[in-house]
């Protein structure tokens, strides 16, 4: 148990079990893009471990680049996307791998995947450390997902509640009261 704040959290999810699950994910990605060159688009703040041990596993060479969008308040979405850090470089008929962290009801990645498709990208796909598969809401296709979870709120391997508890290598979820 650990605590957070003003939040208990208990151990769900081993850093050996995360780990396990990144080269699962990173075998996939290496058979669909031997020989490619894609663009990696790393989903800050909370996709940057997953994208950090992703992209040691990889065996073809990804461009690696960094985007910065905001929906949540504590521990709930607020509906609105908010680009912080956009992504600048020229995406015309290359392949993007977007690495997200979680996909929950889906609206982030399905409001980004048009501004990547408008930019010229030859395809867009969906590389998610995780996604709960009950609360999606939007049409919305995860293409790479290393782990399916229930609907509860988590932290840790770069998920935060309030801006803490990214740092945990384990991930951790909310005791409720």
């Amino acid at each position: 148990m650990i605590k957070i704040l003003d939040r208990n959290f208990e151990l769900s999810y081993s850093n050996e079990l995360i780990q396990e699950k990144v080269k699962q994910v990173a075998a996939r990605l290496n058979e669909d893009y031997a020989g490619k060159n894609p663009v990696m688009v790393c989903i800050l703040n909370g996709a940057f471990m997953f994208a950090a041990d992703l992209v040691r596993e990889l065996t073809f060479q990804p461009e690696i680049l960094f985007a910065k969008f905001s929906s949540y308040e504590g521990m709930q979405s607020t509906g609105v996307l908010r680009e912080l850090i956009g992504v600048n470089a020229n995406l015309q008929a290359r392949d993007v791998i977007i690495v997200e962290d979680i996909v929950d009801t889906g609206n982030t990645m399905y409001n980004l995947l048009p501004q990547f498709i408008n930019k010229g990208a030859k395809s867009v796909k969906i590389c998610s450390f995780l996604q709960k598969p009950e609360c999606l809401t939007a049409p919305l296709k995860v293409d790479y997902c290393a782990m399916e979870i229930p609907n509860a709120f988590i932290v840790g391997y770069g998920l935060d509640y309030n801006g803490m508890g990214r740092n945990y290598k384990d991930i951790y979820t909310v005791v409720e009261d």
